[in-house]
């Protein structure tokens, strides 16, 4: 894993002029988020008083991120930085020393499922440094909840438009409530629970809605299983009559390809939402898209 972060730290306080400015030229709160679903979050509770800065790129694989100086700058600047702890090092050590008292970890507001560990997927996660596992926006209960608290601390960093941000905060997790039920729902009755995924990004939502996740690659998406482990997820994939194995938007398909093969399966693509690629949808939309790539996938009736 690498963990540069460059010399940018250095040259931060050229960038970031006075450093006590948290505002844009049109009196805009400023907010930095490290990928794309806290983005979401803080656009759709920021509303039209914000301006949000997502430090990965669309379609960018965000677990192994590198800042540039222009982005460190960005940190240090912003009124709040919207991160998760112990997910994107480079992330982790701008906040640090940047904006450790304007900051947001997500983490710190909900419990963390533990990331599965190298005896079952032939490898270790770098990146999971605390052994937590950092996926919790595709649970939307949990999801709901760090919406709520991140309304609570926009309002606290920026009083004048505290009662918007609670506002909105509100309407989404409403919307995110009535998401859960559709997932709820859809997954009630299914003929397979198992949920064989190139990688293990989709735990939490295995665990909210009693399916069973079976992943090729742990918790690092980059990291290539080891032969046992794809002869061990192969085995499983035929004893459980397993028809789709599912692989994600940013990473390469081959190894699930090769499973399904193998098995006689087809694929489908589930996506973590990590780097949203299609501009035209967003959290909500692409969820729903794995719902309904589920349902098919699982015999869900």
């Amino acid at each position: 894993m690498r963990h540069r972060l460059l010399p940018a730290l250095l040259v931060t306080a050229a960038l970031a002029g006075c450093g006590g400015q948290t505002g844009t030229a049109d009196g805009k709160f400023e907010i930095v988020t490290a990928f794309y679903p806290l983005q979401f979050l803080s656009e759709r509770i920021g509303g039209d008083v914000v301006s949000v800065t997502n430090l990965t790129k669309p379609g960018a694989e965000p677990h192994d991120i590198e800042l540039t100086p222009r982005q460190v700058g960005d940190v240090a600047e912003a009124g709040l930085a919207v991160y998760i702890k112990g997910f994107q090092p480079a992330v982790d050590q701008a906040i640090d020393q940047e904006a450790k008292d304007k900051s947001f970890d997500a983490a710190s507001v909900v419990p963390l499922l533990k990331a599965s560990g190298e005896e079952e997927h032939g490898h270790e996660h770098e990146e999971a440094e605390s052994g937590e596992d950092p996926h919790v926006w595709l649970d939307p209960v949990r999801f709901s909840t760090i919406a709520e608290k991140l309304g609570e601390r926009l309002a606290e960093a920026d009083p004048e438009h505290a009662a918007g941000y609670r506002e909105r905060a509100k309407a989404l997790v409403a919307e995110l409530g009535t998401l859960n039920t559709e997932f709820a729902d859809g997954l009630k009755t299914c003929e397979r629970r198992e949920l064989v995924t190139s990688h293990t990004a989709f735990a939490y939502l295995a665990s909210r809605y009693d399916l069973h996740q079976v992943g090729i690659s742990g918790i690092d998406p980059e990291a290539e299983p080891s032969p046992q482990r794809l002869a061990a997820v192969a085995k499983e994939a035929r004893e459980t009559g397993t028809t789709t194995i599912f692989f994600e938007t940013l990473v390469s398909p081959a190894v699930a390809e090769t499973i399904a093969r193998e098995v006689g399966a087809k694929t489908a693509v589930l996506d973590p939402l990590e780097g949203l690629v299609d501009q035209k949808g967003d959290y909500l939309s692409v969820m729903r898209q794995n719902l309904a790539a589920l349902t098919a996938g699982l015999g869900c009736s």
